[in-house]
């Protein structure tokens, strides 16, 4: 993990509930907010994913993790906003190109298809990998409308 401190939001719907928890604790060194959800009770998913992609669209949190059954709905609520990049990443090889091609800034892991390690992992290459920049920039330049 980086030694440098991040500002994270943090959002899951039921599914994702007990995931949320093992990276609050495992990012437990970064300035943390939960979004919710608080138990495994059924929610629904935007009502996580739209204020986590808030506060990273406003540059209150640097980055966000979002978790969902599939991360499918996540994502898609997330990548709603103007300013957000949301990727759907279930191995840490898609995290790093997440980050590095396309600057994602919100990352949506699939609780039911990894594991809580992997999803452990994953996060760490998605916190600690640079965008590349380069010819990448103006890709990511024509992401939005």
């Amino acid at each position: 993990m980086s030694t440098k401190p991040m500002r994270i939001a943090l959002g899951a719907d039921h599914a994702g509930f007990a995931y949320k928890q093992t990276l609050l604790a495992h990012l437990s060194q970064n300035e943390l907010k939960d979004f919710g959800a608080y138990s495994t009770d059924s929610v629904d998913y935007p009502d996580f994913a739209h204020p986590v992609a808030l506060a990273v669209e406003s540059g209150e949190y640097d980055l966000g993790i979002l978790i969902c059954g599939s991360a499918n709905g996540v994502a898609m609520a997330a990548n709603k906003h103007q300013g957000i990049r949301a990727a759907i990443c279930w191995t840490v090889e898609l995290a790093v190109l997440a980050r590095t091609h396309n600057d994602a800034n919100v990352l949506c892991l699939p609780a039911r298809f990894i594991s809580e390690a992997d999803a452990q992992a994953i996060c760490d290459a998605f916190l600690q990998t640079e965008f590349e920049g380069g010819r990448h920039a103006n890709r990511v330049h024509k992401i939005s409308c």
